[in-house]
């Protein structure tokens, strides 16, 4: 139970910008889901690949945003006085 406390708070802290490696996880899934699926010339395996792949990187950028970005620019619209 400790441990996923750690994992947990690693993921949501600002120092190791843990909250975006979820999204690369898909998209690294996609990844070489696609690469198999052209090798072995499967269509309909290459379009879900290529599709979990783009879901991955959106959602990398989105984990980023919402989990990094927003609380730093939030603190430092509250220190400018913009708030």
């Amino acid at each position: 139970m400790a441990r996923l406390q750690t994992i947990w708070s690693i993921l949501a802290s600002e120092k190791g910008h843990g909250m975006p490696f979820l999204g690369v996880l898909p998209a690294a899934a996609g990844a070489v889901v696609l690469g198999i699926a052209v090798a072995a010339d499967t269509d309909w395996l290459a379009i879900a690949g290529g599709i979990v792949l783009a879901v991955g990187i959106v959602g990398t950028a989105l984990a980023n945003h919402v989990g990094v970005e927003y609380e730093i620019y939030s603190r430092l619209n509250k220190l400018e006085g913009n708030e």
